[in-house]
């Protein structure tokens, strides 16, 4: 059975324990075996973490050591999925550009704040993560964030939608949903899901469904390869 830690905190507006408990509920779904702590001590054992297959972080706007961090990375480095959503994984620790590495991005805004409406656009790809998947329309906060060219685009968002100093700059298509490697482990974002109902529309829940299984399906990848395996910068060929 695979195992998943799901941590939530931070700023209780993203209400955080309602998140959590929607992504338990879609792994236990998928016969993952849970774990779900409000302390970011969570990450204290690197050992553990290493032997995990997802870690899901749920935490806005916090202060985390440098350690905890590291003991995350490592874990992911080596086979270990991270994924998460909104600012619960891509606005957690604004002080750490090691997590924001990690992750693929920072929020940096929301123009317009909560209540936008806007289309998220699929990108139609080879991926699996996007398959029989259409465009759809939400309205909530529309994240603009800082994005690392590295990743792959699942999915966009167009800006500008609302007036802003912004604005007068070309229309630019916004990431919303995302995937990277980071060592061996898989990396998967999605910037929706500013308050738990947006997490539970259909479209946005599926797409979590989804990357909550791909990151988590790495682990199992890695250990194919070379069952004994820790990264050291080895090329990733899956």
């Amino acid at each position: 059975m695979k195992k998943a830690l799901i941590v939530w905190g931070g700023w209780d507006g993203h209400e955080p324990q309602q998140v959590a408990e929607i992504f338990a509920g879609l792994l236990q779904s998928e016969q993952f075996e849970v774990e779900v702590s409000d302390t970011l001590e969570a990450f204290a054992d690197g050992e553990k973490l290493r032997g995990l297959d997802l870690i899901v972080p749920v935490w806005t706007m916090g202060q985390i050591s440098q350690t905890l961090v590291d003991n995350v990375s490592a874990a992911v480095q080596n086979g270990t999925g991270l994924a998460g959503c909104h600012g619960g994984m891509c606005d957690s620790f604004r002080n750490n550009v090691d997590w924001q590495f990690m992750t693929g991005g920072q929020w940096v805004a929301h123009p317009g704040n909560d209540g936008v409406d806007y289309t998220v656009q699929i990108c139609q790809s080879s991926s699996p993560l996007v398959e029989g998947l259409e465009d759809f329309k939400v309205t909530s906060e529309q994240y603009y964030l800082h994005v690392d060219p590295a990743v792959e685009v699942l999915a966009t968002t167009r800006f500008p939608v609302v007036d802003g100093p912004h604005k007068l700059n070309k229309a630019v298509d916004m990431p919303v949903a995302w995937t990277k490697r980071w060592g061996t482990g898989r990396v998967y974002y999605n910037s929706l899901g500013h308050h738990a109902d947006i997490v539970e529309l259909p479209p946005v829940k599926e797409m979590m469904r989804r990357g909550l299984v791909w990151a988590a399906a790495g682990k199992d990848l890695v250990n194919v390869v070379n069952p004994a395996a820790t990264y050291s910068g080895m090329a990733d060929s899956q």
